[in-house]
């Protein structure tokens, strides 16, 4: 009988928080029993700390963008004239498309009076399965330059973990999870069974958090929150607590300003293995809070 597949998915209200270096060390905690999978596909550097060597790639296609035959074009620039995006422009005696611009609507080859322009399956980034540098699974990607993330390619790389997670019969899917509370955000909470959030203590922080637990209710979903830096403004700390306890959200852990995240990062390390007696074990013991909480199954 297959064990019950846990989902841990870590995101922040905005990009540098420390969301993916808490995360990288929840996977060296988690070790042999989890798949990492970084759907911070927009900005994805997981690698950096996890050395993966990659296994598997393919490349991920989602909507169409169109293409012109010069072959066949005579110039006439009907497709330009009704081009909204100005992806259409002369070059020579032909017309050519200018792919970061063409959205996809179609609307060029419904007026080329040649037959033309094709609309072609769009290649809007790859995806990866690697061994990281720990010997555990990570699922991530790479968004091509000036493609659209609608979330599709965060669902793909999920998808494709848990899948990895299942086969393998590891009992924890930690997620990476993109910054905001964007489309990208909604495909990596869905179907998630525990929402780590981190955060740090200044005013945008907490009007993030709020944003964030606002998307989280919506689903349901049980969470935590991590408070990184929070000796750097104590008074906006103890905001913050106030309002995850009112909220509901489980308290996880207050990290402190440390140089040693840098430093680490800087060695392509995580923080508990940098420094597993410093700030490290604030971690350590949030990793074991988190498995207490939502009474993960151990292998």
């Amino acid at each position: 009988m297959r064990r019950k597949l846990k989902e841990i998915v870590v995101i922040s209200g905005k990009g540098g928080t420390g969301k993916t270096s808490v995360t990288a060390s929840f996977a060296v905690l988690g070790g042999n029993n989890v798949v990492l999978a970084d759907c911070d596909v927009d900005a994805a550097d997981m690698h950096l700390l996890m050395q993966p060597e990659i296994q598997q790639s393919e490349a991920f296609f989602s909507g169409a963008i169109a293409k012109i035959d010069p072959d066949l074009c005579t110039g006439c620039g009907l497709c330009a004239e009704v081009c909204r995006f100005d992806a259409i422009f002369p070059k020579d005696d032909k017309y050519v498309i200018d792919p970061l611009n063409c959205e996809g609507c179609g609307y060029g080859p419904r007026v080329c009076p040649e037959a033309a322009i094709d609309m072609l399956d769009a290649n809007v980034g790859d995806w990866y399965r690697s061994t990281t540098r720990l010997g555990t699974h990570l699922v991530h990607a790479k968004l091509g330059i000036g493609a659209d993330n609608s979330g599709k390619l965060v669902t793909k790389v999920k998808e494709e973990a848990k899948q990895l997670a299942f086969a393998e019969e590891k009992p924890i899917l930690l997620i990476d999870g993109p910054p905001g509370v964007g489309c990208p955000v909604v495909a990596a909470l869905a179907g998630a069974d525990y929402v780590v959030i981190v955060i740090e203590p200044t005013v945008s922080g907490i009007h993030d958090l709020k944003r964030v637990q606002e998307l989280i209710g919506k689903f349901r979903i049980r969470s935590g929150c991590i408070i990184n830096k929070f000796d750097i403004n104590l008074d906006v700390t103890n905001e913050i607590k106030d309002f995850i306890q009112e909220a509901g959200i489980d308290h996880i852990s207050d990290l402190p300003y440390d140089v040693n995240f840098t430093k680490a990062m800087t060695e392509g390390k995580t923080i508990v293995e940098y420094a597993p007696q410093g700030t490290g074990q604030y971690l350590s013991k949030s990793w074991t809070k988190i498995n207490q909480l939502i009474q993960l199954e151990r292998g």
